[in-house]
C-alpha cells in the first residue's frame, strides 16, 4: 500500500503565490511513489498521513501541532518562508512552537540558516526550489521598449512602492517597468493604479495565470525584486532558467540564492539605486552581461531534477525510519 503524505499550504492555486508554486510542485515530484494530498490545514477528525510536510511556521502552526500530538511518532517535515525566518520566529510563539515540534526543517536558501537558533540547526536542510529551463528570448534590434518586470502580488513584504518609485527615475528612453501581480493591499493596488496613468514607463498587469507571467518574464532585459524578506524566491529562480538578470534587494534571502558577490544588489527601499541598475543594465552591456553570467553560474542549483532528487531523498529517509515501517532495508521505487 502506497504511503500516504498531505501538504499543508496556506495558500491556494487561487492566490498563485510562491508557496502554492512550491506545494502544487511538491505534490508533482512525489505522487508517482506516493499518495499526495495537498490541503489547506490538517486536524485530529482528518485521517492521519503517514508523513505531513507543512508550508509557513505560523500559519500552519495548529495543523502542526495537532499531528504531533495525535502521532508523535510520524514524521513531519515544515518549510521555512521568508516571514518565518525574518520575522516570525522572532515575535510569535506559535512560529517557534512550529520548529521545535517538526521533525525536519527545510530552508529554500542557505543564508537562512544563520535566522534559525543554533539548536535546531542539526535538524534543517537546504533544497533549492526549481524551474524548468526555458530558451532565452532574442530580442529584436527594432523592439520599442526594454522592459524590466517585477512578479509578486502586492503587498508589504515586497516594497512594491521601491518599484513604482524608481519607474519616475530611470533615465533610459524606452525602458519600461512592468508589475505582475494581484492586490493582496488595496492601498497598494490604488498606488499602482494612480502610477499607471501619471507614468509612462510604469504599467500593473494584475495577476497573470503562472505560465502567462514566465512567458512575460522571459522577454523582458532584466527582473527587478524589491522585497524586505524573502525565504527563497521562485521568481528569482525562474529569471535565472530564462536567462533574465535579476536587480535584487540586499536581503539575506536574495544573497541565499544569488550569492554574495552578485554584482545586481541594491539597497532595500532605495529607488534611485534600482533606477541607477536599471539604467545601466541597459547602457552597458558589459555590467548586463556580467549579471547574465553569475546568474547563469547559479543555474544548476535551480533544476527540477536536483529538486527532486533532494526532496525524494529526504522523504524516503523518514517514512523509512519512522516506527513501523515494512522495510528498513529497501528504499521506495
Amino acid at each position: 500500500m502506497r504511503k500516504r503524505i498531505v501538504i499543508v499550504s496556506p495558500a491556494t492555486a487561487r492566490e498563485n503565490n510562491g508557496n502554492w508554486q512550491s506545494a502544487s510542485r511538491w505534490k508533482r515530484f512525489l505522487q508517482s511513489t506516493y499518495d499526495v494530498q495537498i490541503a489547506g490545514g490538517w486536524t485530529p477528525d482528518d485521517p492521519a498521513p503517514d508523513l505531513l510536510i507543512v508550508l509557513h511556521a505560523r500559519r500552519s502552526a495548529s495543523s502542526l501541532a495537532a499531528f504531533a500530538a495525535a502521532h508523535p511518532a510520524r514524521p513531519s517535515i515544515l518549510v521555512l518562508t521568508g516571514t518565518d525566518l525574518y520575522r516570525d520566529i522572532a515575535d510569535s510563539h506559535e512560529a517557534r512552537a512550529s520548529l521545535a515540534s517538526a521533525t525536519k526543517l527545510v530552508l529554500l536558501q542557505p543564508a537562512g540558516l544563520a535566522a534559525l537558533p543554533e539548536a535546531l540547526r542539526l535538524k534543517a536542510q537546504v533544497i533549492y526550489q526549481s524551474a524548468p529551463a526555458l530558451r532565452p528570448h532574442v530580442r529584436s534590434p527594432e523592439a520599442r521598449f526594454t522592459d524590466i518586470c517585477m512578479i509578486g502580488h502586492l503587498r508589504e513584504e515586497k516594497d512594491p512602492l521601491t518599484f513604482i518609485r524608481a519607474a519616475d527615475l530611470v533615465t533610459t528612453p524606452g525602458a519600461r517597468l512592468l508589475h505582475i501581480g494581484g492586490a493582496l493591499d488595496p492601498a497598494l493596488g490604488e498606488a499602482a493604479s494612480s502610477a499607471q496613468k501619471n507614468n509612462p514607463r510604469y504599467r500593473w498587469l494584475g495577476p497573470l495565470p503562472h505560465s502567462t507571467a514566465r512567458q512575460r518574464l522571459k522577454r523582458c532585459h532584466a527582473m527587478a525584486i524589491t522585497s524586505t524578506m524573502e525565504g527563497g524566491a521562485n521568481v528569482i529562480i525562474e529569471a535565472v532558467t530564462s536567462g533574465v538578470p535579476v536587480l535584487a534587494s540586499d536581503i539575506s534571502g536574495n544573497r541565499g540564492m544569488l550569492g554574495d558577490d552578485y554584482a545586481g544588489y541594491f539597497p532595500v527601499g532605495d529607488a534611485r539605486a534600482l533606477a541607477r541598475l536599471v539604467d545601466r543594465s541597459i547602457a552597458d552591456p558589459d555590467f548586463a552581461a556580467l549579471l547574465r553570467r553569475q546568474c547563469a553560474a547559479r543555474a544548476a542549483l535551480f533544476t527540477p531534477g536536483a529538486e527532486q532528487a533532494a526532496l525524494r531523498d529526504l522523504v524516503d529517509n523518514l517514512l523509512l525510519a519512522a516506527p513501523g515501517a515494512p522495510n528498513q532495508h529497501e528504499r521506495p521505487r
